[in-house]
């Protein structure tokens, strides 16, 4: 598996950049003269990258998987079994469930096109990776209940209609929770902790991210970048440029402060473990 970091939710220190660029100055307030200062400016956002994070982490073979919570829609009803004779009947029974749904709170989509078959609108709604599909047919009317697909899994399941609202806003918040879950797993298997060079740069050549004593200094970035680069191509398909700072995680794995920086030609005290990788 290759494991990316992406900059999704970013902040960045700008400094005196763009102030001095676009003469942005303030009055210094300790100052009996009026002196002006450039001033010093960051940058906060959530990035279109963001996308792409859920697509790579939760796709699959069969298209988009999307987290119940940033989904359009939450669940999407399919009539089936629709003939000429009970056409009406399917059509109304899933416009006021998808209407009750709604005011629940559930966001909700009726598929009625008329020129699709049941089939090919699950296949539909899968590569667009709604969560939950709600399937209706005469007998599931005919039962008081419906049938639900989950879109990460695939699981099928009957649920009576009595307290559905209620039975459909626990399985989405199961189905985050366990996307989450998988998404976690996945990452911490592909995740290392080193505070050796040499080590560093084979496990940045098994495509893992890496957790590393680091001193912080430009110089020793850009050494490390240069000597964990890859100087002859092992596979035509593996990323052969070197190892990059991605960001300090908050829950550092150990004390950086006892650690020299992994830098090979650096000797000074780390501050913190910082997450490498390499980039695609």
């Amino acid at each position: 598996a290759v494991v990316s970091t992406q900059s999704g939710h970013y902040g960045r220190d700008l400094g005196q950049n763009f102030s001095k660029m676009f003469n942005i100055q303030f009055e210094d307030p300790d100052s009996s003269s009026g002196e002006k200062l450039f001033a010093h400016q960051n940058s906060w956002g959530l990035s279109t990258r963001s996308i792409g994070v859920v697509v790579m982490v939760h796709g699959d073979d069969k298209g988009l998987v999307l987290p119940p919570r940033v989904a359009m829609y939450q669940a999407v009803i399919v009539p089936c079994g629709v003939s000429d004779a009970n056409k009406e009947q399917l059509n109304t029974y899933c416009t006021e469930l998808r209407k009750t749904l709604h005011k629940a709170g559930i966001r909700t989509h009726a598929d009625l096109r008329e020129n699709y078959n049941s089939g090919w609108k699950f296949n539909h709604w899968e590569l667009k990776g709604v969560p939950l599909r709600i399937e209706i047919g005469p007998r599931d009317i005919k039962n008081n209940q419906v049938v639900v697909v989950r879109r990460d899994t695939g699981v099928k399941a009957t649920l009576q209609n009595e307290n559905l609202e209620e039975q459909l806003k626990t399985l989405l918040d199961t189905v985050h929770q366990d996307m989450y879950n998988r998404a976690l797993v996945e990452r911490d298997a592909n995740m290392a902790v080193t505070t050796v060079w040499e080590d560093f740069c084979q496990l940045l050549d098994q495509r893992k991210i890496i957790q590393a004593p680091y001193c912080g200094a430009i110089e020793c970035e850009e050494i490390i970048k240069k000597d964990s680069a890859r100087t002859e191509a092992v596979d035509d398909k593996a990323p052969a440029m070197g190892a990059k700072s991605l960001c300090i995680p908050f829950d550092q794995p150990a004390d950086a402060t006892t650690e020299t920086c992994i830098c090979p030609k650096c000797d000074k005290k780390a501050i913190s473990y910082t997450l490498f990788g390499r980039s695609y």
